[in-house]
């Protein structure tokens, strides 16, 4: 099954200037390969200068500040700001039930990523925005801003339908990551087999996880009543109800408490959880929202 809806629009070019100020509060230490565009908390030898501290036996001797020993008669080291590169994975899901919805949550969760990708690559991270399942081992790994059409690219032809569980999509995932990092998980947790295994997976991974968790204002604020016949999206499964005010009302509970059954899961573990609706503009998304969220800086 492919989307119809205009790719084009996946990252406007009005949002781009706005998303190159941004970086990630990310609330984990990691230990880069090549050097980035930040400064890691852990000190190291780079070209920033950072700080002094006594010298104690063992210690390297080119470190030491001999024009300081001159004045001061002491051993001091000089300590410096180490820079390095990280990882950031966008994970999205792309299973049936996320393309309900107008604008679908598959739209959303494609722009959502295709923004954090770029804000990424501005800041020279290695990026690989990846659509959950078998599509996922052909999305490119980039890192740098001139490859953002790399990434549009791959997302504007991935479809949806990838009806792996999330539990299966995300072993499948970790089973080919070796680097620590960021990651963002956009889904809607439609799962019958449920989501607590796979983020477990992703917390043993030594990620620092952002659960985006997508409802449509559909979902959030039903309209439908009568007699119909609801059919899964993902197993064509049905069942045939009567859809009144009680009935309704029934889901509004089941669904506030999967709500906090996600949030509380994550909350336990470290995990960022940001709940969002569908009818909110990327523009706002990506910049106001996420910010509030603590995501980005």
């Amino acid at each position: 099954m492919t989307t119809k809806e205009p790719t084009d629009e996946l990252l406007p070019p009005s949002l781009l200037a706005k998303l190159e100020r941004l970086e990630f509060a990310s609330r984990k230490m990691f230990r880069g390969q090549l050097k980035g565009e930040r400064r890691s908390r852990r000190r190291g030898q780079s070209v920033e200068f950072d700080d002094f501290r006594n010298y104690v036996p063992g210690d390297d001797l080119r470190l030491i500040d001999w024009n300081l020993y001159a004045r001061l008669d002491q051993l001091f080291l000089k300590l410096f700001q180490e820079e390095e590169e990280r990882h950031f994975y966008a994970l999205v899901d792309a299973s049936g039930s996320m393309g309900f919805g107008t604008p679908s949550k598959f739209l959303v969760a494609r722009q959502l990523a295709a923004a954090l990708g770029y804000i990424g690559l501005c800041r020279s991270d290695r990026v690989s925005v990846q659509i959950l399942g078998h599509a996922g081992r052909k999305a490119p790994v980039l890192r740098s801003r001139s490859s953002l059409w790399q990434m549009l690219q791959y997302l504007e032809t991935v479809t949806l339908g990838q009806n792996d569980s999330l539990g299966e999509s995300i072993r499948d995932f970790a089973s080919r990551q070796t680097g620590s990092g960021i990651v963002v998980l956009i889904s809607d947790f439609l799962d019958k087999e449920g989501f607590e295994s796979a983020l477990r997976m992703l917390v043993n991974h030594r990620m620092d996880v952002f659960v985006m968790h997508l409802l449509s204002p559909e979902e959030i604020n039903p309209t439908l009543r009568g007699d119909h016949r609801l059919i899964d999206s993902e197993d064509e499964d049905f069942a045939d109800l009567t859809i009144n005010q009680y009935a309704v009302d029934q889901y509004l509970a089941n669904l506030k408490g999967f709500i906090e059954s996600i949030k509380t899961f994550c909350n336990r573990r470290s995990m960022v959880y940001v709940p969002i609706s569908t009818e909110m503009r990327i523009e706002e998304m990506a910049t106001t929202y996420l910010r509030q969220r603590g995501v980005v800086r």
